[in-house]
């Protein structure tokens, strides 16, 4: 088989939670909603002359020229998933990593390592996140540019070295109240923890600290010993000043803000802010023996 090398961008867009979907709406009613997703990823797609490769179950996998482009698609694709409701009344998120460099084109797809950090960056990504490799931003027409904003540095299955990933902003109303307004800082000489509690337990998430997992498992951060705990269940996590909780399970996560509301999570992610509890795997009318405790302040900044 012929093959010849290409420069392009290589770009995943997968349904978060989609697994959850099945198993609350049964085959024929999720997959429904996922072809519609998938339908309307795929009109974004091609309105920024980007080509679709495959679709992948609940992914879609395609290239693009240059990084202006996969960019711009990127931010249509959430907003359009975001605005278009293809759920219905049922939530649904897309989660995006895109790369840039170097791929074997055989045929009518694309191979190499290029394509293989593509796919692990979106595996890493949050529901209505999307992510950019160095080589992807580095890529990017300057006035593009100051869309990208350096997360962290991140271990990617599959390679030794850490790789730099960036947080797209994708510049609707939804993103702002996620991720905040850059022009509203802290006071100067503060930063912003969040405090966890469980029984005897206690841990800080701040930007020192950036992760804290939450499970059944002993090397989670915070142990909960319940049944209906998954061994890793959930993930506490700080980035671009905001904590987030992500669930990471197969019975969900529980979270009820101090003020009267409660989020259902499952298999996506939601803010915390204020204070509240947390519960893995049981709602708050269950039980409450699991419940972890979390608290937002503000304390001086270590020099």
């Amino acid at each position: 088989m012929q093959h010849k090398l290409e420069t392009l961008v290589v770009l995943f867009a997968d349904i978060s939670g989609s697994t959850m979907l099945y198993e609350t709406l049964g085959n024929r009613d999720a997959r429904h909603l996922v072809r519609r997703c998938l339908d309307i990823m795929s009109s974004r797609l091609a309105q920024h002359q980007g080509t679709l490769v495959k679709t992948i179950g609940d992914e879609i996998m395609c290239t693009f020229a240059d990084a202006d482009a996969a960019l711009r698609a990127a931010c249509d694709m959430q907003d359009a998933v975001e605005s278009g409701k293809p759920g219905g009344d049922i939530p649904m998120y897309i989660r995006i990593g895109f790369n840039y460099g170097e791929v074997i084109r055989e045929a009518n797809d694309v191979h190499g390592d290029v394509v293989n950090v593509a796919a692990r960056i979106t595996e890493v990504a949050r529901a209505r996140q999307t992510l950019a490799t160095q080589a992807a931003v580095d890529a990017l027409s300057p006035e593009l540019r100051h869309q990208a904003h350096h997360i962290r540095r991140a271990s990617i299955k599959g390679r030794q070295a850490q790789l730099d990933l960036f947080q797209i902003g994708w510049h609707n109303a939804a993103d702002r109240q996620r991720f905040g307004n850059p022009a509203q800082r802290k006071p100067e000489g503060l930063e912003e923890q969040l405090v966890l509690r469980h029984r005897d337990q206690k841990f800080t998430v701040s930007a020192r600290n950036p992760a804290a997992s939450l499970g059944r498992g002993k090397d989670c951060v915070i142990v909960v010993s319940d049944d209906a705990v998954s061994e890793r269940h959930a993930v506490v996590e700080y980035q671009l000043g905001k904590f987030f909780v992500s669930d990471r399970s197969t019975e969900g996560t529980y979270i009820h803000f101090n003020g009267g509301e409660t989020a259902h999570i499952a298999g996506g992610d939601t803010m915390l802010r204020g204070s509240g509890a947390i519960l893995l795997g049981r709602p708050f009318s269950e039980d409450a023996a699991g419940i972890i405790e979390f608290s937002l302040r503000l304390t001086p900044a270590p020099d």
